[in-house]
């Protein structure tokens, strides 16, 4: 995923993340304040990715979590 993407996203992201990653508080969540590299380091830390597993996860549930907001907002086919 492209960084400034993520970073860009980040608000909309932020409150999933929590849901996501249980072991993250708030101020782990605001100090990656939509950071891939901080976000990923932290992953690392309370769960023990390495480095790719960490950077794989967040892409994942992103791209997981684009996917899903897409479906909610095309509207019906009109009949």
């Amino acid at each position: 995923m492209n960084k400034d993407i993520f970073e860009g996203k980040w608000k909309q992201i932020r409150g999933e993340a929590k849901a996501w990653w249980g072991k993250l508080t708030d101020d782990d969540l605001d100090r990656a304040a939509g950071k891939f590299d901080v976000l990923a380091g932290m992953l690392q830390e309370k769960y023990g990715y390495t480095r790719e597993a960490a950077a794989n996860e967040i892409d994942k549930r992103v791209t997981d979590y684009e996917a899903a907001m897409k479906k909610k907002t095309v509207p019906a086919p009109v009949k």
